[in-house]
Formats: structure tokens, C-alpha cells, sequence
């Protein structure tokens, strides 16, 4: 039943994308080879007619679709990993703008979401919305104290609409998967979930308050960028009270310029401000396009709009610092290693054949000067050499890859001759002596150390146990066979490697917390040779259950 009441919407589909002259999308489909047929017998079609790009061509289609296919496009360009270089760029020129809806009715939702009249909450509300998308408009507002802002208000009747729209999506998904020959390597289901959940995370605006107020958290006092308020008290699932800032769009070149703005010194900021979110808070806004990027009179930026945001682990951080490294010492084996080493190429890849497909792909941008050479463009490159070998995608590297993009094409935008490898590579070694070498294990290991030293006490007890089971023949095993006596000799010898790693651990953390707590704690408690002598005990000990090559 819910196929016959889709197949109007399939149909109006297939009608626009054969105006568009789509047809092999259209011919990708099953369900509408015939249709298409019909449609190519119209007049209009009879004479040879000039044709646009291809992604022009998609990108007036999905705009003629209306506002949830917009925001489709918008996600999938997003995803440059999936899709043809000149549709990616294309899709990204897609504009979320929509007819607004009526004051009152916004006035109704507000009212309704915050239990009370405007006037208990607003001093003014302008009803004439500053901007209308297809998920939401935002009105001018005041509040009693006198702070500005901006009132979000979800579409009345949006939720409805999403869920038919995302439906069809989901079978045009399907039938992608079944008929088109591409379909496996485009992922088709995949990409129309990932942008379900981003839909749905945009229709709930405590979802970006809460990515607002943690950016400002980690920026609060900084003179690069400033987030604005979240108003906690007066945002619901449908309503989103934040700060109103006053700024120049950061597009608006010739303004910036009357402004006094140092361009040089704005576009260093930028770059510094995405690698700050994402090696130092491993958080990052991922929407980072001119229409959601102010500038103050002071030349610092102003955020808005974090509906869409992005996060970084440990692992991605280390993953990314190690390959920008050796990229741009132009060292392959590096890149290709650090990929086995993360996890994300299948462990039989070979490194000598990995190497040599990413210096395939590389030494062409090292044809350029240094400060023309594009970070997002690497990764994107990186990341298709890597599909070829089975790596699995990374959204959130994905994700970042994008943002960086936006913010390479607005640094030299703002100042033309912006070396990006001058303002990363002194942050990008920075992060790497900090977090990978001598001085991360030492903080690693006094970090660890309080949750060691509890469980220690327990180790004794779990080893004198295990042993006990084991002579008293609880553990034992019949052993029937070559290859099981082979087991059993392995057993016992990763035992002994086991007894003196535990052995040697436990004297590495009585020595690292006698360290740790400082000079007068060693002289106190035990001499400092003592300590020493204990440490080197410990690592011989290490040394000893250290697993071996074949052994």
C-alpha cells in the first residue's frame, strides 16, 4: 500500500529528472525505463537540444524537487568520496531558500513550545523573519533584560513531509541497488541514512544548542572566534533561542576591506581556528560555508548555524597529524604504513603497492608551489586511493575533509597568497610532539597510574587462583595430538612472559608514582637509586614477556 501511494511522487520524480535531461539516472531505475521511454516520444524532445553539465543539470532538478531533495544534495555534497568531482562541487552550490511562512503562525508555535504569550518572554519580536530555509525561519526578538536575538522556529508541518520524502528516497535507494551496475560502489542505502539522521538531528533544535554551547565552551575567552549565547531557558525541541551577533558576512570582501580588516591575519585565524577544533578539541562546526561566517569590526569570526557538526577520536587525530607529516615530507611509506597501522586497510595490504598508488597520486600535487597546494584536496585524493584498497569510509574524516576544503577556498579567497603548510605545519608538529612520542607516554602513564594502582592489589590474588585451579587439576586439559602438545608448550611459555609482565609492570608503577609525586615523595619514602634500580628491573622484566616473532 505504501508503494501505490509513493508511485505519484516516483512518477513527478521521473517527469522532472527527464526535463533535466537525466536520463541515465532515470535508465539506472527499473520502475522507470518505460516512463522514460514515453516522455523521450514528446515533442519537445524530437530536435537536438544543447545541453548543460551533467551537475547543473542535477542540481536544477533537485531544486526543482523541492526543499528536502535541496537538503539532500547539500548532505551528499558532503560526500566527494562518492561522487564525481564536478557533481560534488556542483551540489554544493544548492541553496536552502524557501518561501517563509506567516509571522502568526510562527508567533503560534512559540507561544505554544514556551507555555505562554510573547510578551512573558520578549520585550520585541519582529514577526517579518531575517531568514527563511526549508526546516526553519528565524525572527528578530529582544528579551526583558535587553539582550538581541534570534528566534529559530521549526516549519510548521516539516516532520510530515521529511518522512514521505525520506521514504522515497529509501526505495529510489533500493532500486538503485538492484538495477544500476554503480550502485554497490556508491552505497546508495548507506548515503540515505546517513542524511536521515541529519535530518533528523536538524529537527530537534536542542540537538544544535547543545553543539552551540560546546563550541563556545571550548572558545570561551578567545579573541579567533566568538559562538553566541544559547538561551537554555527559552529553546525546545522546536524553538531555539540563541544570541544575535552583528558582523560582516566574511564574503562580503570589499566591506571587510572599508572595515580596516587585516585579510592576511583573518585568513591565518581561519586556519588556525579549524585545526584548533580539530586536534586540540577533536570537535569541529562542519558547516563552515560564507552564509554561516561573520567577521566583528575587531576581525574576529563569528559562528553561527551548528545544526551540522563533526568529531574527531584520538585514533583520527594521530591518523591525520602522522599523514599531513609525511605527506608533506614526501614520504609515502609513512602515509601507507600509518593506514595499516590505523586500522583502515585490510592487514594483508601491501605496503610496497599501497606506497606506490599513493605516490601515484601525490607527487602531481608537489608539482605546484608549496602555498598552492591543497590540504583537502590531498585527503580526497588519500581517501580514493585508499577505496581502492578496500578502506572503509571514514564519515567523520569525510566530514572533515569538506570543511577543509570550505576553509582553504575562504583563506585564499580572503587573502590570495595564504600558504596554508606556513600556518599548519608549526601547530601540526606542536600537536605531534605532544601526543605522539616520549612526553604522551608520560602522561599517559601518570594519567593511568591511579587506576592500575587499585587493581594491583587484586593481581596476587587472581594469579595465586589460577595456579591453584591448575594444580589442583581444574584447568587441566587431554591433550591428544601434535599440534595440541604444540599449544599447551605455548600456553605455558605466554604464562611465564605473563608472570613477568605482571612482575615488571607492577615495579614500572611503584617507580612511576614514586616519581610522579615528586622529589621530596622519593627521598621520603625510598632512596632515589632504589626507585631507579626498580624502574630498570621492571623494563628487564618487560623485556623478558615481551611477545616475540615467531615464537
Amino acid at each position: 500500500m505504501a508503494r501505490l501511494s509513493q508511485l505519484g511522487r516516483l512518477l513527478r520524480i521521473a517527469t522532472i529528472l527527464v526535463r533535466h535531461d537525466l536520463d541515465e539516472f532515470i535508465t539506472a531505475i527499473h520502475l522507470f525505463r518505460p516512463y522514460r521511454l514515453l516522455l523521450r516520444l514528446m515533442p519537445w524532445r524530437w530536435w537536438p537540444r544543447r545541453l548543460a553539465a551533467r551537475g547543473v543539470r542535477l542540481r536544477e532538478a533537485l531544486e526543482d524537487l523541492g526543499p528536502i531533495f535541496v537538503k539532500f544534495g547539500q548532505v551528499l555534497s558532503t560526500r566527494p568520496d562518492l561522487l564525481p568531482e564536478d557533481i560534488a562541487e556542483e551540489l554544493a552550490k544548492l541553496q536552502d531558500r524557501v518561501p517563509p511562512f506567516s509571522g502568526a503562525e510562527a508567533a503560534q508555535i512559540i507561544e505554544q513550545a514556551l507555555g505562554g504569550p510573547l510578551e512573558n518572554h520578549f520585550s520585541e519580536f519582529n514577526r517579518e523573519p531575517l531568514a527563511s530555509a526549508s526546516v526553519a525561519q528565524v525572527h528578530a526578538a529582544r528579551l526583558h533584560a535587553g539582550a538581541e536575538v534570534v528566534v529559530k522556529v521549526l516549519r510548521p508541518g516539516i516532520e510530515p513531509v521529511i518522512e514521505r520524502d525520506l521514504m522515497i528516497l529509501y526505495t529510489l535507494a533500493r532500486l538503485a541497488m538492484r538495477y544500476w551496475p554503480d550502485a554497490r560502489r556508491l552505497r546508495p542505502v548507506e548515503v540515505v541514512e546517513e542524511f536521515s539522521k541529519t535530518i533528523h538531528h536538524e529537527l530537534d533544535f536542542r540537538i544544535e544548542s547543545a553543539n552551540a554551547s560546546q563550541l563556545r565552551a571550548n572558545f570561551e575567552g578567545s579573541e579567533l572566534i566568538y559562538v553566541p549565547k544559547v538561551y537554555w531557558d527559552l529553546t525546545r525541541r522546536n524553538v531555539m533561542v540563541i544570541e544575535r551577533i552583528h558582523g560582516i558576512p566574511v564574503g562580503d570582501i570589499e566591506a571587510l576591506k572599508a572595515a580596516g580588516i587585516d585579510m592576511r591575519r583573518l585568513a591565518h585565524n581561519g586556519v588556525e581556528i579549524f585545526f584548533t577544533q580539530a586536534f586540540r578539541d577533536g570537535f569541529f562546526h562542519a558547516d563552515m560555508h560564507p552564509g554561516n561566517i561573520f567577521v566583528s569590526p575587531a576581525g574576529q569570526y563569528q559562528a553561527v548555524d551548528f545544526g551540522i557538526m563533526g568529531s574527531l577520536g584520538e585514533k583520527d587525530k594521530r591518523y591525520l597529524a602522522e599523514n599531513f607529516m609525511a605527506f608533506f615530507n614526501r614520504d609515502y611509506r609513512a602515509v601507507s604504513e600509518a593506514h595499516l597501522r590505523a586500522g583502515w586497510v585490510p592487514p594483508g595490504t601491501r605496503v610496497d603497492e599501497f606506497e606506490a598508488a599513493i605516490r601515484t597520486v601525490c607527487e602531481p600535487i608537489f608539482a605546484k608551489p608549496i602555498k598552492d597546494i591543497s590540504f583537502g584536496r590531498f585527503l580526497l585524493d588519500l581517501f580514493q586511493t585508499a577505496r581502492r584498497f578496500n578502506m572503509e569510509v571514514q564519515p567523520q574524516l569525510v566530514l572533515l575533509q569538506k570543511t577543509l576544503f570550505n576553509i582553504e577556498g575562504l583563506g585564499r579567497r580572503l587573502y590570495p597568497e595564504l600558504d596554508l603548510w606556513v600556518t599548519a605545519k608549526p601547530y601540526l608538529e606542536k600537536w605531534t610532539r605532544a601526543n605522539i612520542g616520549p612526553m604522551s607516554f608520560l602522561r599517559t602513564l601518570k594519567r593511568e597510574l591511579p587506576k592500575w594502582w587499585q587493581g594491583l592489589p587484586e593481581l596476587p590474588g587472581l594469579v595465586h587462583e589460577t595456579l591453584r585451579l591448575a594444580a589442583g587439576g581444574e584447568l587441566a586439559l587431554e591433550w591428544k595430538s601434535r599440534e595440541l602438545e604444540q599449544l599447551r608448550r605455548q600456553i605455558r611459555l605466554n604464562q611465564r612472559r605473563l608472570y613477568y609482565t605482571i612482575a615488571g609492570s607492577g615495579m614500572l608503577i611503584f617507580s612511576g608514582l614514586a616519581l610522579g609525586f615528586g622529589p621530596a615523595a622519593v627521598t621520603a619514602q625510598a632512596p632515589s637509586l632504589v626507585v631507579w634500580l626498580f624502574a630498570g628491573l621492571g623494563f628487564v622484566l618487560l623485556a623478558f614477556g615481551w611477545p616475540r616473532k615467531n615464537s
